[in-house]
C-alpha cells in the first residue's frame, strides 16, 4: 500500500456524496494538503484498498454504503487512521455510533469551516488522535479483555493462557456478544505472535459472492470492479493471527477452499494460479452448534475437525454474574477519554438491578449499556432512575407481589417482597432451586446470589418446602 505522499504533505480523503460540499471542500483544502474524493462508502473502500491517507471525513448519510457501515469495514479491515464524520444530524444516536465505531469526533453540517481546519489541525499535531484513535492491534474494541471473578471465567482464562503459548488452532463458541473476538485478541497478546498482525473478519458480514476475494484477495481484472490488484485478509495476517469469527456462515463452496488454506497454508488470489504461502495461526469463533451443523450437512466434517482441536466455551453473562460489577468499571474507565475524562459511580440498588438483568445481549449489551449511560446521563451517581428502561420494567415486573403489611422503609419493603418471591417460588418448585429460578424467569446463579443476599439458605428452603409436603429438594 502507499502510504506517503511524494509531496510530503498530508493526504486527505473525503468521502460525500453531494457535489456541492464535496467539490468546495476539495478545493479549500487542497492548498495545504493533498486531498483525495470519493462520492460513496463503495469508493472510499476501493481507495483504501491501495493507499493509507492520514485523515478521512466521512459522510454519514449516503447511497449504496452509508458512512457507518464504513467505518464499520475500515475498522473490521485493520484500517485505524482518524476518522471525523461529516452529517446533516443531529441526533445522540449517530454520534454515539459514530465514536463507537472509531471516529475521532463529528461536524454537523452545514459546519463551520475553521471549526474543521481547527480540527484537522489538532489531529496532525497528535493532540487527539493518541487518545482517540483505536490501536492498529485492536480494531474497533472499546472492551478489553477482562478476567472477571467467577469461576467460569477463571477456567476460560486458564485455557486461554495454555493455548496461547502454542501455535494450535483452537474453536471459540459461544453466544452472540459474549466476547468471542476479546477471547480470541488475548490469545494473540499473550503468543509469540503478538508483534505481528491481528486480522479479524466476521465471515457473516461478507456477501458470499465477495468471501473469496475477500480472504484470498484478487488480481486487477479478475472480475467486474477489480479495478487494482487487492491483498487478502490471509495475507494480510502473515506473521500474526487470523480471527475467523462466525466462521459457521460459510458456504460449503467457501469451506472447501478454506479447508485446503488451513491445510496446506498456502492459496492463490482470485484470478492468479499462483500459489501464495503464509505464517498464519487461525483462531475461530462461531455462535452456532457446529455438531449439529454437521449432522445436518450444512457445515463440512473434516473442517470442523481442523479448527477444533482446542475448544473454548465462552458462557454467557447471564450465567457469571459475578463479573458484571469489574466489567462495568472497567468500561467506565476505558470509556472516559471519550467524554472528557468522565467518571460515573453507579449506586448499589443500580448495581443489583444490572446484575440480576438477564443480559441477552451478553457483553456487546453491557457496553452499550454504559456508553449510553455516558453520553447521556447527566448525573455523576447513576440510580436505578438513569437506566435503560427495559432494563428497569424488566426490574419492576419481578417486583410486583401483593404489599406488605405493617409499615416499612422502601428498601425493607424491597427485601421483603424479594424473599417472599423466592420463598414461595422454593415451596413451588419443592426446594429445586433450577425449578425455582425457572419460575422466577431468572438463572440459578442468579438465584443462588439473591438466596445469600437475604440469608435464605439451602437447609431452609428444604424445610419449608419439606413442611409444605412439596418433593425432595435437588441442588
Amino acid at each position: 500500500m502507499q502510504e506517503s505522499s511524494e509531496s510530503g504533505r498530508k493526504k486527505i480523503l473525503i468521502v460525500d456524496d453531494e457535489p456541492a460540499i464535496r467539490d468546495p471542500l476539495q478545493l479549500i483544502l487542497n492548498a495545504h494538503f493533498d486531498v483525495l474524493v470519493a462520492e460513496d462508502g463503495e469508493a472510499a473502500l476501493q481507495i483504501l484498498s491501495t493507499l493509507i491517507p492520514d485523515l478521512v471525513l466521512l459522510d454519514v448519510s449516503m447511497p449504496r454504503l452509508d458512512g457507518l457501515e464504513t467505518l464499520r469495514r475500515m475498522r473490521d479491515q485493520g484500517i485505524t487512521i482518524p476518522v471525523v464524520m461529516l452529517t446533516a444530524s443531529t441526533t445522540v444516536r449517530t454520534a454515539v455510533q459514530a465514536i463507537k465505531l472509531g471516529a475521532i469526533d463529528y461536524l454537523n453540517k452545514p459546519f463551520d469551516l475553521q471549526e474543521l481546519t481547527r480540527l484537522i489541525a489538532s489531529v496532525f499535531d497528535g493532540e487527539r488522535h493518541e487518545a482517540s484513535s483505536v490501536s492498529a492491534q485492536s480494531p474497533r474494541a472499546i472492551c478489553t479483555f477482562v478476567e472477571g471473578k467467577s469461576g467460569a471465567m477463571r477456567e476460560v482464562l486458564q485455557r486461554v493462557t495454555k493455548v496461547a503459548e502454542r501455535d494450535t488452532t483452537v474453536l471459540i463458541s459461544g453466544e452472540s456478544g459474549v466476547g468471542k473476538e476479546l477471547i480470541a485478541r488475548e490469545i494473540h497478546q499473550r503468543s509469540d505472535r503478538r508483534d505481528g498482525p491481528f486480522v479479524a473478519i466476521n465471515c457473516a458480514a461478507i456477501p458470499e459472492t465477495l468471501i473469496e476475494a475477500e480472504l484470498f484477495g484478487h488480481e486487477r481484472g479478475a472480475f467486474t470492479h477489480a479495478v487494482e490488484k487487492r491483498i487478502g485478509y490471509c495475507e494480510q495476517a502473515n506473521g500474526g493471527t487470523l480471527f475467523l469469527d462466525e466462521i459457521g456462515e460459510l458456504s460449503l463452496a467457501v469451506q472447501v477452499k478454506l479447508l485446503r488454506f488451513l491445510q496446506e497454508r498456502e492459496f492463490s488470489r482470485v484470478g492468479s494460479s499462483k500459489l501464495i504461502s503464509v505464517d498464519v495461526r487461525t483462531l475461530n469463533a462461531t455462535n452456532r452448534n457446529l455438531e449439529e451443523a454437521t449432522r445436518q450437512r450444512t457445515f463440512r466434517q473434516d473442517l470442523y475437525y481442523r479448527i477444533n482441536v482446542v475448544h473454548i466455551n465462552v458462557p454467557p453473562l447471564r450465567d457469571r454474574f459475578e463479573d458484571i460489577e469489574p466489567m462495568i468499571e472497567h468500561l467506565g474507565n476505558k470509556l472516559a477519554p471519550r467524554y472528557a475524562g468522565r467518571k460515573m459511580v453507579f449506586s448499589r440498588d443500580a448495581l443489583d438491578v444490572l446484575v440480576q438483568y438477564p443480559w441477552p445481549g451478553n457483553v456487546r449489551e453491557l457496553e452499550n449499556v454504559v456508553e449510553s449511560l455516558m453520553a447521556l446521563s447527566r448525573e455523576t451517581e447513576i440510580g436505578v432512575g438513569d437506566l435503560p428502561r427495559k432494563i428497569r420494567e424488566r426490574w419492576d415486573l419481578g417486583h410486583s407481589p401483593s404489599q406488605p403489611t405493617g409499615v416499612l422503609s422502601l428498601e425493607d419493603a424491597e427485601r421483603h417482597f424479594e424473599r417472599d418471591m423466592i420463598e414461595r417460588a422454593l415451596q413451588k418448585a419443592g426446594g429445586v432451586q433450577t425449578r425455582a429460578a425457572q419460575i422466577l424467569g431468572v438463572s440459578r446463579r442468579i438465584l443462588k446470589y439473591k438466596m445469600d443476599k437475604l440469608g435464605i439458605s439451602d437447609g431452609a428452603a428444604r424445610g419449608e418446602s419439606a413442611s409444605s409436603g412439596g418433593e425432595e429438594s435437588s441442588h
